[in-house]
């Protein structure tokens, strides 16, 4: 009766079948919607928490009551927007805020990973001079496309480490 009845009707059954298949489409995409909504709500209430060694370079007060933490991407240019970001909260907050970094060198930006290697070689000597690499590496980012580890070696110098020290540290496992 049903293979008679849509024979006898194409144009009619091929319409019901478009607005079924659309009013199905419409509930699933809601379902996702909310499954994906109660996902969030799980992260709210079982928040990831990072691992914050004890050698981790930390600007501002150690113990405050708030902490943020970025990984970040030296090459990165909506790192770059986060980088001011973090100092606005950083001005803001003072010493109710502390401040973790981490690298996330993005393999498709060609001078992280190298600017990466070199803050922490910096910072191995001296943690104030490591921020002070970070700081400029953020706000010259045009400099770490074009100038490349040229360009890290001497913002790695004008910091005042030891520079023989940083090279010999640039591959080190710390």
């Amino acid at each position: 009766i049903l293979v008679a009845a849509i024979e006898k009707h194409p144009v009619e059954f091929a319409e019901a079948m478009r607005n079924a298949i659309g009013k199905a489409q419409g509930e699933l995409k809601k379902r996702q919607a909310q499954d994906e909504a109660k996902k969030l709500e799980e992260k709210f209430d079982k928040p990831l928490v990072p691992e914050i060694r004890s050698d981790e370079m930390i600007r501002g007060n150690k113990n405050a009551p708030l902490t943020l933490v970025e990984y970040s991407d030296y090459e990165c240019p909506f790192c770059s927007r986060g980088f001011n970001t973090v100092m606005d909260l950083i001005s803001k907050y003072g010493d109710n805020i502390r401040f973790v970094y981490k690298h996330l060198p993005l393999s498709f930006h060609k001078q992280a990973m190298i600017a990466a290697q070199y803050m922490e070689a910096v910072r191995l000597q001296n943690v104030e001079a490591g921020w002070k690499f970070h700081d400029v590496v953020f706000e010259n980012q045009d400099k770490l496309r074009s100038g490349g580890e040229g360009w890290l070696k001497q913002v790695a110098k004008k910091t005042g480490v030891n520079m023989s020290k940083v090279a010999k540290d640039l591959n080190s496992s710390k």
